[in-house]
């Protein structure tokens, strides 16, 4: 018996008025912003930090938008879509048509981090371990808008979970698109492009039937990306944070190490976006580079431990 697979239908907008309107992706990028704020100032109220609780959000508001921000868009234009911003440099602006990079977000979050820290006088270890503490959150919430928007979808799988994504379309060659958009305007002679025929997939179950017959079902890996770099680095981190006792840098460590191994895991189940590298996907690929700063880290933790006020107290 064939599986009745889900065809993806959810809108990008969270409220829409005209051409214009609130996207769940940037709602997604607020609300890590906000959540992301209120758990690191509960750290630094229970003496984990070196910032004061009244300085936690202007530091997290700083690191959204010089490290997370310009970060995650630079790595994107540079490990995903050169080609496309050399030819047009006003790309690097467009963020709401998606594009941002988990690694280079991390690079920019580090690089801010570390200048911070020196302006201030601060530790960089300290401040570091409890951000990506609260990092997790602001992934998982991402990964979620991931799946809302249909984009970075997964591989062909004939699985029970599977799911079929419209998007997929815009990636067909021109001979093959034009078929369907001929055979959808059929339907409704408002579906004259790949766009018109997305978006019209929740309002037509007609289109809906169509797209199943051509899609094929495909892993919905941002769900399993938002499971691995989100609920299961955040839950682990908390606890190593809040009930065991570590120097600062180590949790750090950790955070490179795991999210790189579960990014390795969960590319397994991602259509790679962009070409491989020696095998592995661009995203694989990054990610051996952070297990091996990890390492270091850990290392440089371990030798010149220096814990935060909770434990020393302690």
């Amino acid at each position: 018996m064939t599986l009745a697979y889900y065809v993806h239908d959810l809108s990008p907008f969270l409220l829409k008025i005209g051409g214009f309107g609130i996207r769940w992706y940037g709602m997604a990028y607020l609300a890590g912003f906000v959540i992301g704020t209120l758990l690191y100032r509960n750290l630094a109220r229970r003496g984990f930090s070196d910032l004061r609780p009244d300085q936690v959000a202007d530091f997290i508001t700083m690191a959204a938008l010089l490290g997370v921000l310009l970060g995650g868009r630079f790595g994107y234009m540079l490990f995903y879509d050169l080609g496309g911003f050399l030819h047009d440099p006003l790309l690097f602006l467009r963020v709401w048509e998606g594009g941002m990079a988990s690694h280079g977000g991390i690079l920019g979050l580090a690089i801010f981090v570390w200048w911070y820290a020196r302006r201030h006088g601060l530790s960089w270890r300290n401040l570091s371990d409890n951000i990506v503490v609260v990092a997790p959150v602001g992934l998982l919430l991402g990964r979620l808008a991931n799946f809302i928007n249909g984009e970075l979808y997964g591989r062909v799988a004939f699985v029970g979970w599977a799911m079929q994504f419209p998007k997929e379309i815009l990636t067909w060659s021109p001979g093959r698109c034009e078929e369907l958009i001929v055979r959808a305007s059929a339907i409704n002679p408002a579906f004259q492009s790949p766009d018109a025929v997305i978006s019209g997939v929740s309002a037509s179950p007609a289109l809906r039937d169509l797209l199943s017959s051509q899609l094929p079902p495909r892993y919905p890996s941002q769900l399993v990306e938002a499971a691995l770099e989100g609920a299961f680095l955040f839950a682990l981190l908390w606890i190593l944070r809040t009930r065991v006792r570590l120097p600062d840098g180590v949790l750090t460590a950790f955070f490179l190490i795991g999210y790189a191994i579960v990014r390795i895991l969960g590319e397994c189940f991602r259509e790679p976006d962009s070409a491989l590298v020696g095998g592995f996907t661009k995203g694989q690929f990054l990610s051996f580079f952070m297990i091996a700063g990890g390492l270091l880290l850990l290392l440089w933790a371990w030798l010149k431990p220096r814990y935060p006020k909770a434990w020393v107290r302690t």
